[in-house]
């Protein structure tokens, strides 16, 4: 049976959008005109009595009150009793409040109606401050950002502001700058720079090839960029020539530049914290060093390396290169989320199909292509069903300004002075991105990277202009997504535990397993656990399907049926696993009784 809405859905569905913002300042004479009662703190059942009075408020739009009520009273827990108690002093006042919502603090959230006078809202307020349950009540405030960021090539940062193809991000920091998230950069390295200085924590070299790292050794605790340079052909045939491309440095002042400092350009998530992860040098980067990144930087534990003090709740990987993502990588990647931390790659700059390259065609990453300053997608910027949402990457071709100006250096070859320079590329596209999820993870600390990626595709705008080729949900809009997450609290329903890869199951043959091992839990598993499961089949009714848990003891989630000739099982089934432990190897169990029909478990995952 469907739910019924909650009252404050069915009202918030039917508000008149066009309503009429009330003055803070009015409701401020209101609260000043009402008699200043003793009330008890809201605290505790025993705090202290004290005397709230009413202070001037600055004219700023309001269209709601915050209720506090007292410990003890229903309305303080009951959002029934709230709604009713809004009501009620509603209709006694000749108003229509509508309760809205609970907030975090306890407090509720009342809506004043459509365009209430002033004497109305006193009326309102007399109501509440006459009820001895009600602790306090105040103006629901509207803030906006005091001024433009002061740095001094902000307006050249088209990408964050600019209406038609920017990514909205001014709107976004009035409810997060990033605070408390550590963002991994792997790359080239990290090269001193005044701007973004402040940002930078721990980090690690992992080029394990002298050759390939130029700074004379293998690994080291130094993530320095002592450039990436490379003479006529020395990285093969026709390769050519470059100089240093600082680029390490460039997509870590995009996430992070320090903001408000007078200077240079502003970071998207500024109050956030790059560790720079350096696995890009001459003529680029293996896989395996890549790996070992991926791997040290979301936590896990790498041979010969020190234990990881700054790990990262997201992952910035603006590299790549030709080919599908290999089951090595894939498995690094799986690792990474299945501890919290979200992945973010770039789809390339090759204007071809994303899923002929790798990161760009893993699953369970977050993959970027890249559009320019009119929103349509980059002549460079890969395409296709792998990607899955677009942000500014710049289009140079069109003139200078307009790719993504962040901070560099100006040595050809080694380090020189501090910089600033227009980039374009996917490799630019993916640190905004990147920025706008610590923004999210900052505003909704619980959030999981399957959530974080839904809540990036949901609340993104249509491209503004065109996209041959597919360039998934669309535009990011960073204040609406910020501000979505926020608003719900970061309700996460748990964390999320995915399968590492696909696995065959045979017609009429014995029972396949895949596996997923979870760590860092601790205690039980919960009543409620949660198995997603996709699996292609051409006869679903064949299949028999048990989860079974660390210590060997199975749950039957689906019995095989011959009526049921339906193809695929794509459900999610909850399970009472609270006898079992959290933390270990939890199996998928999947068998085919019968014969004419095989298929693949895609995938399955755990959300506890």
């Amino acid at each position: 049976m469907r739910p019924s809405p909650s009252p404050d859905a069915s009202r918030e569905a039917s508000r008149d959008t066009g309503r009429k913002l009330v003055s803070v300042a009015a409701i401020s004479a209101a609260l000043l005109a009402v008699t200043t009662s003793t009330v008890a703190a809201a605290q505790t059942p025993d705090a202290r009595s004290t005397t709230v009075a009413a202070e001037a408020t600055p004219a700023a739009p309001a269209e709601r009150l915050i209720v506090g009520y007292k410990s003890g009273a229903a309305e303080a827990t009951s959002d029934k009793a709230a709604d009713a108690d809004a009501a009620a002093k509603g209709r006694r006042a000749g108003e229509d409040l509508d309760f809205r919502r609970r907030l975090g603090t306890g407090a509720a959230l009342v809506d004043l109606g459509a365009e209430p006078a002033q004497a109305d809202v006193a009326d309102v307020i007399a109501q509440y401050r006459a009820d001895p349950q009600v602790a306090y009540v105040v103006p629901d405030r509207l803030n906006k950002p005091q001024a433009d960021p002061n740095d001094t090539e902000y307006a050249k940062q088209w990408d964050l502001f600019e209406a038609t193809a920017g990514m909205r991000v001014p709107g976004a920091w009035t409810t997060s700058t990033g605070s408390g998230v550590t963002v991994a950069v792997i790359d080239t390295g990290y090269v001193t720079h005044s701007d973004v200085a402040a940002n930078i924590v721990g980090g690690y070299d992992f080029i394990s090839d002298p050759a390939v790292s130029v700074d004379g050794d293998g690994r080291d605790s130094n993530p320095a960029d002592p450039g990436d340079w490379y003479a006529t052909d020395e990285c093969g045939a026709g390769t050519g020539s470059s100089g240093s491309s600082w680029h390490g440095t460039h997509v870590a002042g995009t996430i992070a530049a320090v903001t408000g400092n007078g200077k240079g350009i502003a970071g998207i998530a500024y109050h956030a914290k790059i560790s720079p992860l350096r696995v890009l040098g001459k003529c680029g980067g293996y896989d395996s060093d890549i790996i070992d990144a991926i791997t040290w930087a979301s936590g896990g534990t790498v041979s010969g390396v020190p234990a990881n003090n700054n790990v990262a709740k997201v992952i910035n990987m603006s590299l790549g290169g030709p080919g599908a993502c290999t089951s090595a990588t894939q498995s690094a990647i799986n690792a990474a989320v299945n501890r919290g931390t979200t992945v973010v790659v770039a789809a390339g700059n090759d204007n071809d199909n994303a899923s002929k390259y790798s990161p760009a065609s893993c699953s369970n990453v977050i993959t970027v292509a890249a559009t320019g300053r009119t929103g349509s997608r980059a002549s460079y910027s890969n395409y296709g069903s792998v990607v899955d949402i677009a942000a500014p990457g710049g289009e140079m071709s069109t003139g200078t300004a307009n790719g993504i100006l962040s901070t560099l250096n100006s040595g050809t070859k080694t380090p020189s002075t501090e910089s600033y320079a227009y980039y374009q590329g996917t490799s630019m596209a993916t640190p905004h991105i990147v920025g706008l999820v610590a923004l999210m993870k900052s505003a909704a600390p619980a959030l999981t990277p399957a959530q974080i990626e839904t809540a990036v595709k949901a609340n993104a705008r249509a491209l503004p202009g065109t996209c041959s080729g597919g360039c998934g949900a669309g535009l990011a809009d960073a204040a609406k997504t910020v501000q979505a997450v926020a608003a719900g609290g970061g309700s996460t329903g748990g964390t999320t535990f995915t399968s590492a890869g696909s696995v065959a199951i045979p017609d009429a043959g014995s029972a396949v397993e895949s596996p997923i091992t979870v760590s860092g839990r601790g205690g039980n598993a919960p009543a409620t656990l949660k198995v997603g499961v996709d699996i292609t089949h051409t006869y679903r009714g064949d299949l028999v399907i048990d989860l079974v848990a660390p210590d060997g003891s199975t749950y039957r989630l689906k019995s095989s049926s011959s009526s049921d000739s339906a193809d695929d099982v794509s459900a999610t089934y909850t399970v009472d696993a609270s006898g079992e432990a959290a933390d270990g190897t939890w199996k998928l169990r999947v068998q085919d009784v019968a014969a004419q029909d095989t298929g693949t478990i895609n995938s399955w995952k755990l959300t506890f």
